[in-house]
């Protein structure tokens, strides 16, 4: 389904800030895989998905979405096929419009709600009751006035309601409470797994690294350093995480962030 072939990516080159973000990665995601990310800070995780989703043209190298060549495709055109959720729950949504006006416009009918049928709207208050989150019933409320829990789950649904190709988690819950963190977790699956969607999630928590998906990726200064799935992955415990990080970098696991269980 995604499948990246020798891409490369270097900032400010040619100058003392000169810094490789992306360094020859290739890999396949095969459909319905679900991959989870996971390397301390600046290893190259929110840059792949940058290079993914067409936020900046990649130096080398090509990106294969579907069997199709997007490596020069713009961003706007990726943004039809694939659907990201980043750590901020204030990104992915307009406030200013209504629950349903956003529901519209993912569901590509622009802000124009007369062009919803009964149907459309009996669609959104059915997927809206499914998030448990008590939206159905708010559809003409600002979105400015959810909360970051509530503002994330209706991303979710504004990313998947009509399933996208490729589904990119950007830390999404990383900013929510412990609560709200782990009911968007238990959304995400369960839209995962009934969409058969091809999914990559970003985690610093290396537990949950472990407990989702099928399949765990790490960076580092750009660079996969290992990857593990299977019966492998099965049995792998997060101080065998911080050993193959060790093993493979050549230097000790000294993020805090990256320590979380």
């Amino acid at each position: 389904m995604l499948k990246l072939e020798h891409v490369c990516k270097v900032f400010d080159a040619g100058t003392a800030n000169k810094r490789t973000a992306l360094d020859d990665i290739s890999l396949e995601v095969k459909k319905g895989e679900f991959m989870t990310l996971i390397g301390a800070n600046g290893a190259g995780k929110s840059t792949l998905f940058n290079a993914v989703c067409g936020s900046f043209m990649t130096d080398s190298g090509r990106i294969l979405l579907g069997g199709e060549d997007i490596t020069l495709q713009p961003e706007y055109k990726r943004a039809f096929h694939i659907g990201r959720l980043f750590q901020d729950p204030l990104r992915g949504t307009a406030p200013n419009m209504t629950i349903e006006e956003n529901l519209a416009l993912a569901a590509g009918h622009g802000t124009w709600l007369s062009r919803i049928g009964r149907a459309e709207r009996r669609r959104f208050r059915e997927r809206l009751a499914e998030l448990d989150m008590g939206l159905e019933d708010r559809l003409d409320e600002p979105v400015g006035l959810l909360s970051g829990g509530q503002r994330q789950a209706l991303t979710l649904l504004m990313a998947t309601i009509d399933p996208p190709k490729l589904l990119l988690l950007d830390e999404h819950t990383a900013a929510l409470d412990p609560a709200a963190a782990e009911k968007i977790l238990s959304m995400t699956k369960k839209v995962v797994s009934e969409n058969a969607l091809t999914c990559l999630m970003i985690t610093h928590d290396m537990q949950s690294a472990l407990d989702l998906g099928s399949r765990t990726l790490m960076l580092d200064r750009g660079r996969i350093i290992y990857d593990v799935s299977g019966e492998e992955r099965k049995h792998l415990t997060v101080p065998d995480l911080l050993e193959k990080f060790k093993a493979a970098s050549g230097r000790a696991m000294n993020n805090d962030r990256m320590l979380l269980v």
